[in-house]
């Protein structure tokens, strides 16, 4: 492991360029052990905080080597979190942390100093919990939410007559997000607001921030705009800084002057401009260029020669496929919103990259530009992580659909997801996408039918998805038989059908399994599993031999109650009648619940969709009564 400390600096008042610390040279402070709460740490005489600063740092290193989770953002806000807990009283005067990725120094400073099981079941979650701690306020990971929401805090404590303030803690990568700089305009104006606004200008959400907002945030830093100049106290905020955010002294001070402007009736919010480095005190950390050890899996502490590369993940088959396509056809044009590596667009960003365009934390805006750019006769690619989709559903509804525009969405880490827990389970986007007319939607098995979806969503007029899960991409699963429905990946395409298994995505290989299973118990049932390839629209063929089967079972990593499964139970339903009621139907996915973090595959088992749970759901058919 390799840790330093940060050289203490002068505090800044924004008429100079400032610069977060660089590491020091000189011998580290001794280390003092985590507090028990806030109020201890209060407690604790201003000298011992570089040694607690230390201390952070160190267990938080060890503890992700061991568990993985979001270490880069975490190291960058140590001194901040300290100063933060010293001055405002939580939970009293709520902290609200955008995002939650750099929430492990507050856990650790409000009772979870080891942060115990970590991002495992029935652990420490890695992002806030109401849960674990009346600390914790906002679970959303989903980025530009917290500035409102400490402002409605605000509001609502002021109403009550209650004293105090609210600060939101968001970083500048998140303030590209619409919702943050809603806030920052209502914000502005409301006189006597006590909310105080912590900017964590780190220059990077996962890649450097994009915009005009990151270069005037870069003016600021070096000088080029000096305070009073700014956009926030243009908007009418009290604008303090830019602060070192790894000098606890200029924190301190800074912090204080926040309070006093926050309590002053005549003015509006207040925002502190704080520059961090991410992975601070992690040399490991600081030395990587793609997104400092924004999140990582368990690694050794001390490094390890390079190992051999590690099976393709969806993610790159994905990368691999959308570069192919704008090889081929000069329209393609990728989109992403501030997540260019994580779902997989870096080979065509580093080949082409006036090919590929980052709108910041921002979905809206990422579909009705791809609309735009659809409407100007270009092919585009939006690439998200399916939970990200929801932040966007008017605008795939009524921008791109409505408009019949030619936008393909990539969606990254679709169904149970795992770890991050339930703001990024991608369970949500099968329900939305039945809901969208004209929406075509192709949820590959396997790796190959990945490289074929993406030229076929391109090939197809209107809007399509391409939605695939997170991690390793499984052996290919051949078909056995092609049908008008779709691709037979077990039972016998010839002969009739007793139950129909209609698999959606991934879990293929769980429903073959599945499938195998009841052929061993019961030889003579003709279990037939089919993938239908494309998912939506349902097709009429698909519909004919899902009537023609005695039971239809679909299986789908979405929500079972209102997803490809129910919408396919509709439409039988709206054929059947009294002389021919039509087949039995069960879905099988996930519960409409908030599923809290924990191992994809134990959350699916959970779920009934392991194959011990999909055969068990097939033997129910069979009960005579």
């Amino acid at each position: 492991m390799s840790t330093t400390e940060q050289r203490p600096v002068a505090p800044s008042h924004g008429h100079d360029a400032v610069m977060p610390s660089a590491p020091m040279t000189a011998p580290a402070a001794p280390m003092v052990p985590i507090p028990a709460d806030p109020e201890a740490l209060r407690a604790l005489p201003a000298e011992q905080l570089p040694g607690l600063a230390r201390t952070l740092r160190r267990r938080l290193v060890e503890i992700c080597s061991q568990r993985g989770g979001h270490l880069g953002p975490n190291l960058g806000v140590v001194e901040l979190t300290l100063a933060l807990h010293r001055e405002f009283r939580s939970p009293a005067e709520p902290l609200v942390f955008d995002t939650g990725h750099q929430a492990y120094v507050h856990k650790m400073l409000t009772g979870r100093a080891e942060l115990s099981g970590l991002r495992t079941a029935g652990g420490v979650a890695g992002y806030p919990d109401r849960r674990e701690s009346v600390h914790d306020l906002v679970e959303n990971s989903h980025a530009s939410g917290s500035i409102a929401w400490a402002h409605g805090l605000d509001r609502a404590h002021r109403l009550a007559g209650a004293d105090g303030t609210a600060v939101a803690v968001i970083g500048d990568g998140a303030l590209t997000g619409g919702v943050g700089l809603e806030a920052l305009n209502l914000l502005g104006a409301d006189r006597g607001s006590r909310t105080v606004v912590m900017l964590n200008d780190n220059t990077r959400s996962y890649a450097p921030t994009v915009g005009g907002i990151a270069e005037h945030l870069a003016a600021l830093r070096t000088g080029r705009i000096r305070a009073g100049d700014d956009m926030f106290t243009t908007l009418g905020l009290t604008y303090l800084g830019p602060v070192d955010g790894h000098d606890l002294e200029a924190l301190a001070e800074a912090l204080a002057t926040a309070r006093e402007a926050a309590e002053d009736p005549s003015s509006a919010g207040v925002l502190v401009h704080v520059l961090t480095r991410k992975g601070a005190g992690f040399t490991r950390a600081e030395a990587d260029a793609v997104d400092h050890w924004h999140a990582t899996g368990p690694f050794p502490l001390e490094e390890q020669p390079t190992s051999k590369a590690s099976a393709p993940t969806w993610t790159s088959r994905l990368g691999a496929a959308v570069l192919s396509a704008a090889r081929t056809d000069e329209r393609v044009i990728a989109l992403s919103a501030a997540m260019v590596a994580p779902v997989g667009l870096t080979p065509m960003q580093q080949e082409m990259p006036e090919r590929v365009l980052d709108v910041g934390i921002a979905e809206q805006l990422a579909l009705d530009t791809a609309a735009g750019l659809s409407a100007g006769g270009r092919r585009p690619v939006v690439s998200l992580y399916a939970t990200f989709l929801n932040r966007a559903l008017d605008q795939l509804l009524l921008d791109v659909a409505l408009h019949r525009e030619d936008v393909t969405i990539t969606l990254d880490r679709a169904g149970v997801t795992g770890d991050d827990g339930p703001s990024h389970h991608g369970i949500w986007d099968l329900a939305l996408a039945t809901t969208v007319p004209g929406l075509s939607l192709w949820a590959p098995r396997d790796a190959a039918r990945l490289d074929a979806a993406v030229p076929a969503a391109l090939a197809t007029a209107g809007p399509s998805l391409v939605r695939f899960p997170k991690g390793a991409c499984p052996p290919e699963l051949p078909a056995l038989a092609q049908l008008p429905a779709g691709e037979v990946l077990a039972g016998d395409a010839e002969a009739p059908v007793d139950i129909l298994l209609v698999s959606i995505g991934a879990l293929a290989p769980r429903a073959v399994e599945a499938a195998a299973a009841l052929a061993r118990s019961h030889g003579d049932l003709n279990v037939l599993v089919l993938d239908p390839v494309r998912a939506l629209p349902l097709g009429e063929e698909l519909l004919d031999l899902a009537a023609s089967a005695r039971a239809v079972v679909t299986l789908e990593d979405g929500l079972a109650d209102s997803g490809i499964g129910a919408a396919l139970g509709t439409r039988l339903a709206g054929r059947a009648t009294l002389a021919a009621p039509g087949p039995v139907l069960r879905t099988l996915g996930v519960d409409a619940e908030f599923i809290p973090h924990g191992k994809r595959d134990a959350i699916l088992a959970a779920q009934g969709l392991d194959a011990p749970g999909i055969a068990a759901s097939l033997r129910g058919l069979l009960q005579k009564s």
